[in-house]
């Protein structure tokens, strides 16, 4: 009998990491794309990217996540793709969108959908409800999949509701990011009455803000959830912020604890074919993306 499997959504650099914070960082289109490349072959089941500009600052435009997904997919071609729609440091919708734009081979699978305002320890993340009907319908209506970014139970109600409305379809794909100062943080209580909210079919992952990541993705997994992972979150490798982590140490624990536990790792192949509605693979037909029907 097959064991049961998880997904992992890996995130190799977000858009607050610099240089400065940890010398594993990636920061450019080779380096992002090199290590998205590597979890892959370690099992991970997606990427969700961040590109950076001049300076280390995060990038909005097309081109920059243009040159990071044509280097993965020259050579492989079955990862699924997510790409960012952050209201963190920018506020301009269309800005936000540019890169659903992306045609042919570059074109993403998923594309993250934050589902309300929130605050981070120094910042916050605006997203008006207008901006993010907005953000899903353009998704919807480009064939992109929201990956739902999930900070609290209001945002589990407001994504029941968008689905009421036909403004998301099932099944849904959700994140639970917990640990946040103004947030859900990392407990049974907190993911267990986020978890029991969910729509029918959703498949859930969860991760956690700095020194929460390793017992989110601890409890996701002993709780038959998927797994968000890496340094876009989490710099370190020990509690007491003692040595910095690379993202490959990171994926490599997540696959142990869910090894130890009976698990396996979620093709990517797998993943399309159970939550991305006829998919199909980029290199097949041209197209990167899913279409649901």
């Amino acid at each position: 009998m097959d064991a049961p499997t998880f997904p992992i959504s890996f995130c190799p650099t977000g858009m607050v990491p610099r240089r400065g914070d940890s010398p594993y960082v990636p920061l450019t289109a080779e380096e992002i794309s090199h290590q998205a490349l590597e979890a892959a072959e370690l099992g991970v089941t997606s990427v969700h990217l961040h590109a950076r500009g001049t300076n280390e600052e995060p990038a909005w435009e097309r081109s920059y996540y243009e040159d990071i997904i044509g280097r993965i997919r020259k050579d492989n071609s079955e990862l699924v793709i997510c790409v960012t729609t952050s209201g963190r440091f920018e506020s301009d919708i269309d800005r936000r969108s540019d890169v659903l734009h992306l045609e042919g081979i570059h074109k993403p699978d998923l594309a993250s959908l934050t589902l309300a305002s929130m605050n981070f320890a120094t910042h916050s993340s605006v997203n008006s409800p207008d901006t993010v009907k907005e953000l899903a319908q353009r998704m919807l209506a480009r064939g992109i999949v929201p990956e739902l970014e999930v900070f609290d139970t209001g945002m589990v109600n407001y994504l029941k509701y968008l689905l009421s409305k036909g403004i998301l379809e099932p099944p849904l794909i959700v994140n639970f990011i917990l640990g946040g100062p103004a947030s859900a943080q990392v407990g049974l209580s907190d993911l267990g009455l986020l978890v029991a909210h969910l729509p029918e079919n959703s498949i859930w992952s969860a991760g956690g803000i700095g020194r929460a990541q390793l017992p989110a993705n601890a409890l996701a997994l002993a709780s038959g959830g998927g797994v968000r992972v890496g340094l876009e979150d989490n710099l370190y490798w020990d509690d007491s912020r003692t040595r910095h982590a690379t993202n490959r140490e990171l994926v490599q624990r997540v696959l142990e604890i869910g090894r130890l536990l009976g698990r396996e790792p979620m093709e990517p192949s797998a993943f399309r074919s159970r939550y991305l509605v006829d998919s199909v693979r980029p290199s097949s037909h041209g197209v990167g993306g899913a279409q649901r029907s």
